[in-house]
């Protein structure tokens, strides 16, 4: 059985993408078949992370959205970006970046509908094992859509208190929609801050499990998206923790 993983943020610039890059490279290093889909069409941007061009992005997540095109045809095979030889498959579904495209999109908006059959065809046109959803920060229909069929939601928040308010509502809504599987991921946590003590205030603050407490990095900032941090440091402190939780979201 393929799964789904929804990996959201209530707000931008938690580093939702970059989880959503790591995560989807280390569970392909575990020899699973990933696809990953950019649904954040209006600052799409995790294309940088596993090194797709855009003169390759010859077809989009728009392009099957307008009916142009089906969504495999959308899908573009970036294992070989990650750098190190792997039995899995990494499949990148991009959203385009033309600022035409992304102003057609808020003017003219798009079918959910379509948007959730894409996912099925995705998985079942590529044999995916799982189907990971980078969703647009906050909450509309297509982030509510996505939530709703996933099997597991990865929540994304920093240590501060315009996330932690804004974290309460996705994950009052992840509960009433019955998400089986909720994790929260706090990211970008000072260094000065007691990492355990952080830990038990989420959990507490939540009632939901907390997978990681990732630290501040100076690697994965001096990086600036020039490939996937887990790939580049594998014996980081920050790898091992995204390990687990990658291993935690695929396990039956």
């Amino acid at each position: 059985m393929s799964k789904i993983i929804s990996i959201h943020s209530f707000r931008g610039g938690t580093g939702k993408s970059n989880t959503t890059a790591n995560l989807a490279a280390l569970i392909t290093a575990e020899g699973k078949r990933v696809g990953v889909i950019d649904t954040d069409i209006q600052s799409p941007g995790i294309h940088v992370l596993l090194g797709l061009e855009e003169d390759q992005m010859q077809m989009t997540l728009n392009d099957y959205l307008w009916g142009r095109c089906e969504i495999k045809d959308a899908a573009y095979d970036v294992t070989a970006n990650l750098g190190v030889p792997t039995s899995g498959k990494l499949y990148l579904v991009p959203s385009s970046i033309k600022v035409s495209d992304i102003a057609r999109i808020l003017r003219e908006h798009y079918d959910v509908g379509l948007l959730n059959d894409g996912f099925q065809r995705f998985v079942e046109d590529l044999q995916l094992d799982v189907l990971m959803v980078d969703t647009h920060p906050g909450l509309n229909e297509e982030t509510l859509m996505s939530i709703a069929i996933s099997d597991a939601l990865v929540i994304i928040m920093r240590p501060d208190q315009q996330d932690f308010q804004g974290t309460s509502v996705t994950v009052e809504v992840a509960r009433k929609l019955d998400v089986p599987h909720m994790m929260l991921v706090v990211n970008k946590t000072p260094t000065s801050f007691n990492m355990e003590s952080v830990k038990r205030k989420v959990e507490q603050i939540y009632s939901a499990e907390v997978g990681a407490v990732l630290p501040h990095s100076d690697e994965m900032m001096a990086l600036a998206s020039e490939g996937v941090f887990v790939m580049k440091y594998p014996d980081h402190a920050i790898a091992a923790q995204l390990r687990r939780v990658a291993l935690s979201l695929i396990a039956e």
